[in-house]
């Protein structure tokens, strides 16, 4: 569970602002804003004030705690084909998971296509080539990558995936922070 997503969403459902809150809590605008990203955590006293500010309690703002979905069906995913450059199709694993650190994405790329072209970004990216043969460009570096092959990358130049191969080729692509 996101607790500072989760109390944004609820002081957002509340139609007030970060000043808004801290003036009703008692507290800086700042530190609202940094329990809201995760970077300072507040004492279980000052969430409980928080919580009751926005109409909420301890209890209520943790049912569900355990419901965070954590296996999902094809159901689930969503499927974007793109015959024009990447002559296959990208499909998102995880459902809304760009909100997460990391993002996990089947991405298939027909015979002549490739990926579209990734700018220089923090964090890192792992691929796992599940079928046919790929090529990983990063700046001028271009790699082959075989099936049963993985690639690790800090993007620091521009990168992208092309087919290598004359069949589809199936790469499980995971990059923090979401990218795609």
């Amino acid at each position: 569970m996101d607790i500072g997503e989760k109390l944004r969403q609820l002081r957002q459902l509340k139609n007030l602002t970060q000043e808004e809150l801290a003036d009703r809590c008692e507290l800086s605008k700042g530190f609202i804003s940094q329990v809201e990203r995760n970077l300072a955590s507040p004492s279980i006293a000052t969430l409980t004030d928080m919580l009751e500010c926005l109409g909420s309690s301890l209890k209520e703002f943790f049912s569900g705690f355990d419901e965070d979905k954590t296996v999902f069906s094809g159901e689930d995913m969503f499927v974007k084909e793109d015959d024009a450059q990447l002559k296959g199709s990208i499909t998102w694993l995880v459902p809304d998971a760009q909100k997460n650190r990391m993002e996990p994405i089947l991405i298939e790329i027909g015979a002549g296509g490739e990926s579209p072209l990734m700018p220089p970004h923090e964090g890192e990216e792992f691929g796992y080539v599940l079928s046919g043969s790929v090529f990983l460009i990063t700046g001028t570096s271009k790699k082959r990558v075989k099936a049963g092959c993985s690639f690790c990358v800090h993007p620091r130049e521009e990168h992208c995936l092309k087919n290598a191969g004359k069949t589809i080729a199936k790469v499980l692509w995971v990059s923090t922070p979401p990218s795609f």
